[in-house]
């Protein structure tokens, strides 16, 4: 399928079924915690894209671009938020994506963008933006899966859907993987210029003449919780590791694993 047939279907993005219950749930109350609101949302990739799609819609007419869940429900009103939730209730009957583990799909995507904004603070870029990225920086793998799920499964031959040749292995054989195809989308929902500049990148976000930090930032957390999933060896990892990114952004191997969230207190919404 051309990209530019790709990104002109409709896609249903699965949200996480507990998540939508506890986030309903939670609507439901006299009082509903913001904080908590939040905090679910952001676990979600398929919420937190809808939820920026409608804050940043010509609707609210802002003067300003949202690149976060905090921002968004700054906002919105809680009305907009209960028909979002609501809307993917209705849609959570939808629990599979071709190929794909979704429960580690999603643990994996929280992954990266805990990583994404952690090595933002290192390198002083948004670290909002940094996070919203990372959480759906592969969104894009699933609109391939759920829309030519025979291409992709030969794909998975070569690479598994996590593997870190995943990407280049979809662009040998498409002439495009899942970045270009999760900005594709980012573009047409309005997101902010940075985040669809990130996404569009993160494979190589130095390469030919592109300077894009955020790129590198999910480029490297990309790199680390990929090579988790992969269950890389130190040596592997020293091997693997994207040295030109990290000089760039002047983040050696030690220091992004240093960053790592597999040590951190992690509660599993997506289990």
């Amino acid at each position: 399928m051309e990209l530019s047939a790709l990104l002109a279907t409709q896609i249903v993005l699965p949200s996480i079924p507990k998540v939508v219950a506890l986030l309903l749930n939670e609507l439901d109350n006299a009082q509903p915690d913001l904080k908590k609101i939040s905090q679910l949302i952001s676990t979600d990739p398929a919420l937190t894209t809808r939820l920026l799609q409608l804050s940043n819609s010509g609707f609210f007419k802002l003067s300003r671009q949202v690149n976060s869940v905090s921002e968004a429900l700054a906002i919105l009103g809680l009305r907009h938020v209960r028909a979002m939730a609501a809307a993917a209730a209705t849609s959570t009957s939808f629990k599979t994506v071709p190929g794909i583990n979704l429960q580690q799909f999603w643990a994996y995507s929280l992954t990266v963008a805990k990583l994404s904004r952690s090595l933002a603070g290192v390198v002083r870029q948004n670290q909002g933006a940094a996070f919203t990225c990372g959480l759906i920086h592969a969104v894009g793998e699933l609109a391939m899966r759920i829309a030519m799920p025979q291409t992709m499964a030969k794909l998975d031959l070569d690479a598994a859907p996590l593997d870190l040749k995943r990407a280049r292995a979809e662009r040998k054989t498409l002439g495009y993987c899942y970045a270009q195809v999760g900005a594709g989308f980012a573009r047409r929902w309005q997101f902010p210029q940075p985040i669809v500049d990130a996404l569009e990148h993160q494979y190589a976000p130095f390469e030919n003449q592109v300077y894009e930090p955020l790129a590198g930032v999910i480029h490297l957390a990309t790199w680390r919780a990929r090579a988790k999933e992969s269950a890389m060896t130190p040596r592997e990892l020293a091997v693997s590791f994207p040295d030109a990114v990290g000089v760039v952004l002047g983040l050696d191997i030690d220091m992004v694993l240093q960053q790592d969230p597999f040590d951190w207190a992690f509660r599993a919404e997506a289990a």
